[in-house]
C-alpha cells in the first residue's frame, strides 16, 4: 500500500521552515487579526492605504492562508473544574459550577469557530520566475536526489528565506498586525491538525524532542 507521504509536497520540516520535494523551502507566519468593523472611517482608510503599499512592496509570491476550526473548550472546562474542586470559598465555588454549566451548554447550542490567519512566504534558489513545463516535469524525476539539501547550502537559503519573513513582518505591523513565524513545533502540529481534524481533537502531538524522526 502506497503511504500518503508520496501525494505530500513536504520533505521534510527542519529549523523553523519547510523543505519541498523541488528543493524550494517555506515559512509560515501566523498573524493576527484586527476588527475592521469597529474602527472609524480615517482608521479604515489607513489600513487599506497600508494594505496596498505592503502589496506593492512584495519582490516575491505570498500566499494568504484562512483557517477554520471547531473551538475546543474542553482543556479550559477541565481547568476551571479543578480550580472549582481546590476551591475554598463554597460562593465562589458555586459561581464556578455555574459558569462550567453555562460554558457546557453554549457548546450545545451551535459550534464556536475559531479562525486563525497564515501568510506563507517562499523561497526559491532556482529563482521565483515562471518554469516551463519539461523544467518541472524534471524536477518531479529527480525530486529524490534534490530533496536533500546539503547543509551549507539549506543554512544560506533559509537565511535569504528569512530576510523575507523579516520584511514582511515589519510591513504588516504598519497595519497594526502581529506577527510571528512559526517554530518547527508549531509547523509539525499544523500540518498534523490540518491532516488529522478528527484524531487531533483527542490524540495530541508529542513534543518535537519526543517524537521519533528518522535521519
Amino acid at each position: 500500500m502506497e503511504s500518503t507521504q508520496k501525494y505530500i509536497d513536504i520533505s521534510e520540516i527542519k529549523r523553523d521552515c519547510l523543505v519541498l520535494n523541488d528543493g524550494t523551502l517555506r515559512a509560515v507566519i501566523l498573524v493576527s487579526s484586527i476588527n475592521f468593523g469597529l474602527k472609524s472611517q480615517e482608521e479604515q482608510t489607513a489600513v487599506i492605504q497600508a494594505y496596498v503599499q505592503f502589496l506593492n512592496s512584495l519582490e516575491h509570491p505570498i500566499q494568504i492562508v484562512v483557517q477554520s476550526r471547531k473551538l475546543n473548550i474542553q482543556p479550559h472546562i477541565e481547568d476551571l473544574r479543578e480550580k472549582m474542586r481546590n476551591q475554598t470559598n463554597e460562593l465562589l465555588k458555586s459561581q464556578m459550577a455555574d459558569y462550567i454549566d453555562f460554558l457546557q451548554e453554549l457548546v450545545k447550542l451551535g459550534q464556536i469557530m475559531t479562525k486563525k490567519f497564515y501568510i506563507v512566504v517562499p523561497y526559491n534558489p532556482a529563482g521565483d520566475k515562471r518554469r516551463g513545463f519539461l523544467a518541472r516535469l524534471s524536477e518531479v524525476l529527480s525530486a529524490g536526489v534534490s530533496i536533500r539539501l546539503k547543509r551549507e547550502r539549506f543554512e544560506r537559503y533559509r537565511e535569504a528565506l528569512f530576510r523575507r519573513v523579516d520584511n514582511v513582518i515589519s510591513a504588516l505591523s504598519s497595519m497594526g498586525l502581529k506577527a510571528v513565524p512559526l517554530d518547527t513545533q508549531s509547523l509539525i502540529e499544523l500540518f498534523y491538525n490540518s491532516y488529522n481534524p478528527i484524531e487531533s481533537e483527542t490524540e495530541k502531538l508529542a513534543k518535537l524532542d519526543k517524537l521519533r524522526i528518522e535521519q
